[in-house]
């Protein structure tokens, strides 16, 4: 591979990322302010009837693919509304709708896109890359805005083996959905959403803190 192919490769790589990313955060910068003025004007409305609720918190947390959900004051929010069990459950299938909805939309369309970008043999790069750390990708980027939906398209357009994308993804949904609802639970208690939603913000930092103490330990 002479010099002008592996510069064509890198800006291949970069448009491919920032096009992942821009896919992502744009509908952020749109949809977002009316987004979460809505989602609050829900959550502030607790007459509704439960069933309701669970209906529009799990579609709200589905969509996050592709809307600019806040999903870690929705999914906080599931365990406010709805308890710590029922909570639980709505969060944990709706992300993983989400997951599985971003994961075929980048198995196909994405995997198309980025062979005409990058050709076969970078993709194959990528398939190494996935086998090897996908993983991780998956695990440690599920609670962080921006790398969790990034970790799930990337996870697509490389193939990874659907069963075991579906494992890692669901159990990691299953064991965030908890935490955010024992902590909107825990908040409904005290009568006081600011302490669920101050959680919800301060659960990805400690996980990206972890993940790098992680990184540079091994």
């Amino acid at each position: 591979m002479n010099n002008r192919t592996k510069m064509t490769t890198k800006i291949n790589w970069f448009l491919l990322c920032l096009a992942v990313l821009a896919a992502i955060i744009i509908p952020f910068l749109v949809f977002g302010e009316q987004l979460e003025a809505w989602t609050e004007r829900m959550l502030e409305s607790r007459q509704q009837h439960q069933g309701l609720v669970a209906i529009l918190l799990g579609g709200l947390l589905a969509s996050d693919i592709f809307l600019p959900v806040p999903s870690s004051i929705v999914s906080t929010a599931c365990g406010y509304l709805l308890g710590l069990t029922l909570g639980a459950l709505v969060s944990s299938v709706g992300m993983t709708l989400s997951c599985v909805m971003g994961f075929y939309l980048a198995y196909g369309p994405g995997r198309r896109l980025a062979e005409k970008m990058l050709g076969q043999e970078e993709m194959k790069k990528l398939e190494h890359l996935t086998t090897q750390f996908g993983d991780w990708m998956i695990i440690l980027a599920r609670p962080v805005p921006v790398l969790a939906e990034a970790s799930v398209l990337f996870a697509g357009m490389a193939h990874m083996k659907t069963i075991r994308f579906l494992l890692l993804s669901t159990l990691s949904n299953i064991g965030i959905s908890a935490v955010y609802a024992a902590i909107g639970a825990y908040s409904a208690q005290l009568n006081s959403f600011l302490l669920a939603g101050v959680a919800s913000f301060l659960l990805p930092y400690l996980m990206i803190s972890w993940a790098r103490r992680t990184k540079h330990k091994s």
